[in-house]
């Protein structure tokens, strides 16, 4: 591994637990795109990388928010029942498709929760403090 690959590992991970401490998106929101553009891994290593990264970064993360009071386990728990079942499913189509339609669907669920979530910030105009 080169210095430049190892250091470009090392801001993906920091800025990722830094963005995913903020707005709690997925490591593999941050992950599979530095990885792909700035490490050239292919999209389908990046996503597996991804997948092994952001265990650590989601158990202290839920750990941090847990202490102040903002974790609901019963959501989270219902959310991971058939969180690993679906993995499984998409690893397996993963490995099938080709690289181009990994990126092009990866870009496009991307978009399409930045448009719901912008629009829904956008109609609220809360302005209190997230954690109060």
């Amino acid at each position: 591994m080169e210095a430049t690959d190892l250091i470009g590992l090392l801001v993906i991970g920091g800025a990722a637990g830094v963005v995913s401490g903020l707005v709690g998106v997925g490591g593999g929101v941050l992950f599979v795109p530095g990885l792909v553009l700035f490490l050239e891994e292919s999209q389908v290593e990046a996503e597996a990388t991804s997948l092994f990264a952001v265990v650590g970064v989601a158990a202290v993360g839920a750990y941090r928010q847990g202490g102040y009071g903002n974790l609901r386990l019963r959501d989270g728990l219902l959310i991971g029942v058939l969180s690993p079942l679906g993995v499984v499913v998409g690893t397996v189509v993963a490995n099938e498709v080709p690289e181009r339609a990994l990126q092009i669907s990866f870009a496009a669920v991307q978009l399409f929760f930045a448009y719901r979530l912008a629009r829904r910030a956008m109609r609220s105009g809360e302005e209190a403090p997230s954690g109060a």
